[in-house]
């Protein structure tokens, strides 16, 4: 039975969480904000601007989050069409869709089964031997996976990595330490789609209150989009793991099936 009582922790970045706090709330159940990750402009975005001034030169662009298109489309008046786009899941598509890009008028590739949004799975989705010995640039944040580039490279082609965006755990502050303190106090649904993120929380939980803020996570519901998550939220313990798929329809589906 679903406890319509237990609070829903949204642990997007700030500008992300509205869309799904407000769907929460449709559904009759507290919405709480909590960004486990800021994200921040790059202090000189030169090389951005750069590889984006020859942007008709790529075959193929790969996004790795919707703050990557976010900054991007920040540095654009249009998409060239002839350029095709890579994304990882169902939210960089309506983030693209919001700068005016879709299947309308681009090509975009994501991986074929929506609930697997991960580097691996939109490989699978790629012609990576139609882009042997032609230019891919990656957009990204300051920091991340190596394995979509790698995997580019290994099919020959020349791959190009550019940071948009950096990620940053929020510091702890009397303030953040007591909204957190509150919520692991009672019984919560904590949606959370980074793996970055989550292990930013139980450093946070480490400075406030050692192991017995840490177990009181550990006992917490977690809802995550992707095995790499869960992986990393059983490596930390967590003992309540929901894997939902890709999507805020498949997160609210899942809150809604309660563990």
């Amino acid at each position: 039975m679903i406890e319509r009582s237990v609070p829903v922790v949204i642990t997007r970045p700030r500008a992300q969480c509205g869309a799904l706090a407000e769907a929460v709330r449709a559904l009759g159940r507290e919405a709480v904000l909590l960004p486990l990750l800021d994200i921040e402009p790059l202090a000189d975005p030169a090389a951005l601007r750069a590889v984006l001034a020859r942007l008709d030169e790529y075959a193929l662009v790969a996004f790795v989050s919707p703050n990557a298109i976010d900054a991007t489309f920040a540095q654009l008046s249009a998409w060239p069409p002839q350029v095709a786009i890579a994304v990882l899941g169902e939210g960089s598509r309506l983030c693209l869709a919001a700068h005016g890009v879709s299947d309308a008028n681009a090509t975009i590739y994501s991986p074929l089964d929506p609930a697997r949004s991960d580097s691996e799975h939109l490989m699978a989705a790629l012609d990576v031997k139609a882009l042997a010995g032609r230019d891919v640039l990656i957009v990204r944040g300051e920091s991340g996976r190596e394995l979509l580039a790698e995997g580019l490279r290994g099919a020959g082609a020349r791959v190009t990595t550019v940071a948009a965006y950096r990620r940053r755990v929020p510091p702890l502050t009397p303030a953040l330490a007591a909204q957190i303190a509150s919520l692991i106090a009672r019984p919560c649904d904590w949606i959370v789609t980074s793996s970055e993120a989550l292990r930013g929380l139980f450093a946070l939980l480490e400075q406030m209150g050692g192991p017995a803020a840490v177990v009181k996570m550990q006992q917490q519901r977690l809802i995550v989009p992707h095995a790499r998550i869960a992986e990393t939220a059983a490596a930390l313990g967590a003992g309540r793991l929901t894997l939902s798929g890709s999507g805020d329809a498949s997160l609210l589906a899942a809150l809604q099936s309660r563990a």
